[in-house]
Formats: structure tokens, sequence, C-alpha cells
């Protein structure tokens, strides 16, 4: 059992799953954090909300000083990761050649646990550069020989998340006419921050080795029908409108020529229409955590004055 006061290193603090983890950890009596991000912004964010975190500005793809905050480490909490990019060396560069030097500053500090956040898709029948690098990672991991658990989350939603759901939901509350692709009936299985964060802080109080679970949204709901509990626990008036998808993904397609970092991609609205259909642990049985009901989260996320107003940055 992993001690309160124990020192945890996160990777990709300053993103959407640490930010929250770091609220949850906290609240559990956690008190020796080490958040390690080189993005400014988030991190300056993180800074602001949590000044008793210890709070490291390194890019983790080139080797540096960073190493020396994993000496003294009880756990390593892995959550850097290239979600949506452009090109695929910013997929290689973050979710590979991150991860190689990660696992050496773990060897060289002997560090006892790592709990490594892989991804739904490596279980997907899609094919993009996300799901091959986070295929490659967590095999990495397994065969590193650094004692550690792995979670596979499906998509995720909460506080401060700059993309997918909580991009949604602001585009729909300054537009008069929201889009849908099709007819919107594209079953997911969104996972709450918050329900996920609980599940990570139990991996790390009990260190399970070498398991693997496949955590996922106990809702199923259609893409469209998300996009509607948003408008309602919102209170909004939008009107939604279905586009073929052909006509969708060209214009995605357009605008990410004029956007360096599109809020949604082509490749994101394949893997959205690919029909999975993810099969998880039982969080209450494995976990003790019983999952927050689809629209109390929702209105949780998006609504809550305590943190439902912060964005980070892509």
């Amino acid at each position: 059992m992993t001690d309160k006061h124990a020192k945890i290193v996160i990777t990709g603090a300053a993103g959407l799953v640490g930010q929250n983890l770091i609220v949850e950890l906290k609240q559990q009596g956690y008190s020796q954090l080490v958040a390690i991000d080189k993005h400014a912004h988030n991190l300056a964010i993180l800074r602001e909300l949590h000044p008793d975190v210890r709070a490291v500005d390194a890019d983790l793809a080139l080797p540096g000083p960073w190493a020396a905050e994993f000496e003294g480490a009880a756990c390593v909490v892995q959550l850097h990761a290239q979600i949506t990019g452009k090109t695929n060396d910013l997929f290689v560069r973050n979710n590979i050649t991150a991860t190689g030097h990660v696992l050496a500053a773990t060897r060289a500090a002997n560090v006892p646990y790592m709990v490594h956040i892989s991804s739904s898709v490596v279980n997907s029948v899609a094919v993009d550069d996300y799901t091959t690098t986070k295929r490659d990672q967590e095999a990495m991991v397994v065969s590193s020989g650094q004692r550690h658990c792995v979670l596979r989350p499906t998509l995720m939603f909460g506080w401060f998340d700059p993309k997918h759901l909580g991009w949604l939901s602001r585009f729909m509350a300054r537009t008069p006419v929201f889009p849908i692709p099709g007819d919107g009936r594209f079953m997911r299985q969104p996972l709450y921050e918050r329900d996920f964060c609980r599940c990570i802080a139990r991996c790390i109080e009990t260190e399970p080795d070498g398991k693997v679970f496949d955590i996922v949204g106990d809702t199923r709901v259609d893409y469209v029908d998300i996009i509607r509990t948003i408008k309602r626990v919102k209170n909004l008036h939008t009107l939604i409108v279905h586009i073929p998808i052909g006509f969708f993904a060209f214009l995605l397609r357009t605008f990410a020529l004029f956007s360096a970092k599109p809020p949604f991609t082509a490749d994101q609205l394949k893997a959205l229409s690919a029909g999975d259909d993810f099969k998880g642990v039982d969080t209450e049985a494995v976990f003790g955590v019983r999952q927050t009901p689809f629209e109390e989260a929702i209105r949780e996320s998006y609504t809550d004055p305590r943190y439902s107003h912060i964005v980070l940055r892509r």
C-alpha cells in the first residue's frame, strides 16, 4: 500500500487527466505531488490552483535535469501523450521518445511502481497515428521490466477539457446552429474524468502488479444524444442540424488547412464512426468506484462553478 505522504511523480500533469487527478489526489490526502509538463500555459494554471504541488516545466522528449525529480518517488503516473496532431513525428516524439526517457529515469531512480495510462484505442479497429503510437507506448511499458499496471480509458470528459466534449460544449454555447455528422447514431462510451481519476488513485494505493484494466464509461450513448444532453444541462437553444458524413469530413479537412491545432479532425470523425464497442471492468467491483450517472457528470463538468470555467489550451 502506497503511503499518502510518499512522493508521487505525474508526467503530462498539466493536461486534462493530470489536472483532475491532482484535485482528486489532494482530496484523498496525498501531500507530496510532483507535476511535470512542457505546456507553459497549462502548467501556470496548475501552479495557480495548487501552489503546494511541485510543478516542473520540462520536455520529456529531451534528456534533462527533470530526471532527478524521480529520485525517491514511490510511484510514477505516466499521463503524457500526443492525442491530436497533423504529422506523425509529433506522435512519435511525445508518445514513444518521451516514454523511453521516462522509463530510463524510473530505472535509474529505482522507482518501485508505475501507473501507465494507455487508451481504449489499442483495442480499436481504427488505424491512425494516435492509435499506432499508443499501442507501441503500452508495449514499451509492458516489456520494460518496471512494476506497473496499465489503464485503458475510453473517450473522457470533465473539468478543464479543451477538446472533445468540452470544446463541443463551448461551441454549442456560442453558435445558433450545431452540425451533426450523418444521423449522429454513433454509440459512445464516454468516461467521466473524476471517476477515472478515482480508479488511478486506487491503483496508486494498492499497486496491482502487471494488471491491465479497460476502463469504460458505464453509459452507452449515441453521439447525437450526448449533444442533446449538453444542450439540456446548459439550457441552450442551439438548433441541431444533420450534415452528410462525407461533406462533414470535407469541412474538417478544409478547416485543418487553416488551423495548426484543429479541435476535431477527419481521423477523429473516422474513429467516431468506426463502430467500436468496448468492454471494461466493473469499476465498482475492482476499484470501489461507482460511476457517476451520465447526465449528472455532464452537468458537473460544464456548469459546476469550481472548475467548469477553466479551460486548458491544446
